[in-house]
């Protein structure tokens, strides 16, 4: 028996494009609303376009060929995007399209599939999206530490060059002001900056 987890599992956002209401209703049949939500449609590259401007989605599913493109450029618009992309084409040209998108991130499956192939597929790249988020929020959180570092050097050297004290000295003005008005180290830090580059 498998262990369950604990952890509630998060709702994943699908905008499928197609032309077709048949293959839309196919795929949406297919995903269960506490895992996919909210599942949207667009039914051309253009209208794809307008919704992806606004809106970020967790995972877009193209249905080839649509009616203003066959979805290779819509794909390749997004793929540095955050969004897990899915193209389904035709069997017949599945190895030269796989060949082409492969690089790029893109994921392929060959039409007809069946529901199976499909759900393991769009499962695939639910897991590859929550990886994706995951390393998003580290590189953020990396991010915001070296502008912190960057912000308290800049003060710190401010007060190295006014005050004429030591690189420690200025460390500890910095965390009293800190303290003493009850605000971060950062925060702090921007103070000085500010007060010295007036």
């Amino acid at each position: 028996m498998l262990p369950i987890s604990k952890k509630g599992k998060e709702e994943r956002s699908v905008l499928i494009v197609s032309g077709s209401d048949k293959v839309y209703d196919y795929i949406v049949d297919l995903l269960p609303q506490k895992e996919f939500y909210p599942i949207s449609r667009a039914s051309s590259a253009g209208e794809a376009r307008r919704i992806l401007v606004s809106q970020v989605y967790d995972i877009l599913i193209i249905n080839t060929p649509l009616p203003d493109d066959f979805g290779i450029e819509l794909a390749y618009d997004f793929a540095d995007s955050p969004t897990c992309i899915m193209l389904m084409v035709k069997d017949e040209i599945f190895n030269e399209v796989v060949y082409q998108v492969e690089d790029a991130g893109i994921a392929t499956i060959a039409k007809p599939s069946n529901k199976t192939t499909i759900y393991n597929t769009i499962k695939l790249l639910s897991a590859m999206s929550s990886k994706l988020k995951k390393m998003e929020k580290k590189n953020r959180t990396l991010e915001e530490k070296m502008n912190d570092i960057r912000v308290m050097n800049h003060a710190k050297w401010l007060l190295i060059d006014k005050k004429k004290i030591t690189e420690d000295e200025a460390h500890h003005l910095i965390e009293k002001h800190a303290m003493d008005r009850r605000i971060s180290k950062r925060e702090a830090a921007q103070e000085i900056i500010s007060d010295y580059e007036k």
